[in-house]
């Protein structure tokens, strides 16, 4: 470990930034370990937001038990808000004014939800699902709203619908691509998606270009899609994707694209900055990736990095989703020309998506966690694969590894 390294500074209080200073620490780091973080809660898991923290009352999903948070002695800045990173100085500026030194930088500060229309965010009954509070609003409002509306079928929004209608609420769905999760998935899993949510009587307004949301003199929430209006939503969630917080970086000068763009150790274009979580170009994809995976196995190796060891992060993107008690793996990202094989299955249908030299570049798996596993196997050796074994449900994957 380098001896230099005092005082390391984290601007994030999410996944990424609470698992790089739980190996930071794990790694031997006895310095100064200050986190700034937005919010006043622990670090926490997201995912279960827009799931059980709003259907089963579970409580704040904590990353570590108090005992262990405890143990890592973090010097916490919160709620505060970073606004300015000198790099001359070797400083992290905070919204009071406080300036804190750093050997180390790591910047962990993921992303907000994009709101498509400004004037959106100013309607009573209209809301976004990010935090911990946010969850918890969309929770006290399911219990006394008799429908929503949803604006976006991606994942986040597609989570909310089947968590509304584990509560009996009815949801309607509207989105503007012609399917659904179309960015993510290919059409053989989009239909997949879109049936399983016809079944559990989610009304689904695919392929509407302009949706205009306005608020009743009662409360509710008028949608118009193309010119349908459609009667008052008690409750609208937009789930349109993200905006990456990647200002604070590029206004530092940090080299950012679609986000801040790292090596595979996580280093920025500064030596003594480093990027983890949404905010962090996958340094191979070219893209960033809000993924829970992403963000604690990436942040793992860029404390490694910190600390002056040997690091390289080189996981396949990896996600899922719990839609309607069926959940949904998604292994690797569409490129390029692909060939789809559907295994049918009674458990759960498996879609491979395969180049022209049949080596897998993606699969999704409906309650068939075992496929993945191997799935990862295969992508990590680049696996020249059967399409017809593939295709059938009577051969035995398990032959392939």
């Amino acid at each position: 470990m380098a001896s230099d390294i005092q005082r390391i500074v984290v601007i994030g209080g999410g996944q990424a930034g609470g698992y790089a200073c739980k190996a930071l620490r794990g790694e031997g780091f006895e310095g100064r370990l200050t986190v700034v973080a937005d919010e006043p809660h622990d670090f926490y898991e997201r995912p279960p937001l827009s799931k059980g923290v709003v259907t089963d009352d579970e409580p704040l999903p904590r990353l570590f038990p108090e005992e262990s948070l405890a143990a890592l002695d973090i010097d916490w800045r919160r709620p505060r808000r970073a606004v300015e990173i000198d790099r001359a100085a070797g400083e992290v500026v905070l919204d009071d004014g406080e300036r804190l030194p750093y050997d180390r930088l790591l910047i962990a500060t993921g992303s907000r939800p994009r709101m498509p229309v400004a004037n959106w965010a100013e309607i009573g009954n209209v809301m976004t699902l990010r935090t911990w509070d946010d969850a918890a609003r969309l929770k006290a409002r399911l219990e006394t709203s008799r429908r929503i509306g949803i604006i976006g079928g991606g994942w986040i929004g597609l989570e909310v619908a089947s968590s509304a209608r584990k509560l009996g609420v009815e949801v309607d769905v509207f989105e503007r691509a012609p399917a659904l999760c179309g960015r993510s998935v290919g059409p053989e899993v989009a239909e997949a998606i879109r049936e399983l949510h016809e079944r559990h009587g989610v009304g689904l307004a695919l392929n509407r270009q302009d949706i205009q949301l306005s608020e009743e003199g009662d409360s509710r929430v008028a949608i118009a899609a193309d010119g349908e209006a459609h009667e008052p939503y008690d409750l609208v969630v937009v789930g349109v994707g993200v905006e990456i917080n990647q200002e604070l970086a590029r206004d530092a000068g940090l080299r950012t694209e679609q986000g801040i763009v790292i090596d595979a150790a996580g280093h920025t274009s500064d030596p003594k900055i480093f990027a983890a979580g949404d905010v962090a170009q996958h340094p191979h994809l070219g893209l960033c990736l809000q993924s829970w995976a992403y963000a604690q196995n990436q942040a793992r190796v860029v404390a490694d990095a910190m600390l002056g060891k040997e690091a390289h992060y080189d996981e396949p993107a990896w996600l899922w989703s719990d839609q309607h008690g069926v959940n949904i793996q998604i292994l690797g990202v569409p490129s390029g020309e692909l060939h789809c094989v559907v295994r049918p299955d009674p458990q759960g249908p498996v879609f491979f998506y395969l180049d022209d030299e049949s080596r897998l570049v993606q699969m999704v798996a409906f309650d068939q966690p075992r496929a993945i596993k191997l799935g990862k196997r295969w992508l990590a050796a680049e696996r020249v694969l059967d399409p017809e074994a593939l295709g059938d449900p009577d051969y035995n994957l398990m032959q392939l590894r």
